[in-house]
């Protein structure tokens, strides 16, 4: 039953690009796993769903590699980092929801704006932003697709199909990154995380498809603001 959950979970993310790290950390505190266990296991499932989201959209041609190498290349030594780091559970939780209600409230708050196209992004800004999404996504284990996509779209530094695409690598390379730093603090994932990575694989291919081909900006944008605020929600009360 759980691993059909996070065939679900990966499914609905996917459609914007996102792994599910903040659905499947509140899943399995409803499931009540051994805190030790929920980073390492929800590192694990995103790298899977987004591996495969990555190769979609490199496939299509929708991925654009320099504007994306801008803010990868300075997240993945604060990820490892902030893999290193154990936090309270209750801290990294509460932390964590309350940034993503921020960034879903803004998000909701900035629906009825206008022309949604990519610009181009100062260096600068995305050292800063790539930086610290990547040490916010190795201390809580959520990727930092939902961090990156936001904080894109709302500076206007992409369009919201544009901040799809560049979240799979991102959330790929910095979960694998986190998870290096997890397992060497000594967290191990939960030991049915193979059954889990592959409902999550099933559901990123459903959920990939869906939004590449039936989604629009507008859509998309939408779909991201509801799951910021429902994954800020289930991270503070659950």
């Amino acid at each position: 039953m759980l691993a059909i959950f996070f065939g679900l979970i990966s499914l609905l993310y996917a459609t914007v690009g996102q792994a599910g790290g903040t659905a499947f950390l509140a899943l399995m505190a409803f499931a009540a796993f051994p805190p030790s266990q929920m980073r390492p296991t929800a590192l694990t499932l995103n790298v899977v769903a987004a591996a495969y989201s990555t190769w979609v959209f490199n496939r299509h041609k929708v991925l654009d590699w320099q504007k994306l190498r801008s803010f990868l290349l300075p997240s993945l030594p604060t990820a490892l980092i902030g893999g290193f780091i154990v936090l309270d559970e209750r801290v990294y939780k509460t932390s964590t929801g309350i940034v993503l209600l921020v960034a879903g409230m803004a998000m909701s708050i900035s629906l009825h704006r206008g022309p949604l196209s990519d610009s181009d992004t100062p260096l600068s800004g995305a050292v800063a932003v790539g930086a610290t999404v990547g040490l916010v996504s190795g201390l809580t284990g959520v990727g930092g697709g939902v961090f990156l996509a936001p904080t894109l779209i709302g500076l206007g530094w992409a369009s919201p199909r544009q901040a799809a695409a560049l979240s799979s690598p991102f959330i790929l390379a910095n979960s694998g990154v986190g998870l290096i730093g997890a397992l060497f603090a000594g967290q191990l994932p939960n030991s049915y995380t193979g059954l889990y990575a592959m409902a999550a694989l099933a559901g990123s291919v459903l959920g990939t498809l869906v939004g590449l081909r039936w989604l629009g900006q507008t859509t998309t944008k939408f779909i991201l603001a509801g799951i910021l605020l429902a994954a800020g929600v289930q991270l503070i009360f659950f």
